[in-house]
């Protein structure tokens, strides 16, 4: 059983936590197949742990991030120490969560988004991406606040 097993083992999958992880796999999808929003919402009705997410904040979220999708990239661009294009799909998923929370959820600490940012890069993506992400993000907070 290798580290990632093991770290998706403990990884709790409910609530927000849930939330973010099943929107990232949603929105990686998305990169990969453009689908539009209500055929992404209809595939994410069907996945069993559905029912165990928040499902208004996924559906906001979800939402969000597709009809601001220019802003949510702008914002990330100014972070980057490359093109946004080059960035790895599951990152830029990732980044896309967080930067609608920061912008759209005031309501959610800004460090807690950074840490299920970081959470999620270390469950999903490659080795080390978890770093990069966290600087982007930590970067944005700084000019956020």
């Amino acid at each position: 059983m290798n580290k990632k097993t093991k770290k998706y083992e403990r990884f709790s999958g409910k609530g927000r936590t849930g939330t973010r992880q099943l929107l990232l796999q949603v929105l990686y999808q998305h990169q990969m197949n453009k689908d539009d929003l209500e055929t992404l919402l209809n595939q994410s009705l069907k996945i069993k742990e559905f029912s165990r997410i928040d499902q208004d904040y996924f559906q906001a979220l979800l939402s969000e991030v597709l009809g601001n999708h220019n802003q949510i990239e702008e914002v990330i661009s100014k972070y980057l120490d490359r093109p946004i294009e080059q960035i790895d799909p599951i990152e830029k998923a990732i980044m896309w969560i967080a930067v609608s929370e920061i912008l759209f959820h005031p309501d959610v600490p800004v460090s807690v988004v950074i840490n299920e940012a970081v959470e999620l890069a270390k469950l999903f993506g490659a080795e080390g991406s978890y770093q990069y992400v966290n600087a982007v993000l930590d970067a944005l907070k700084t000019d956020h606040s």
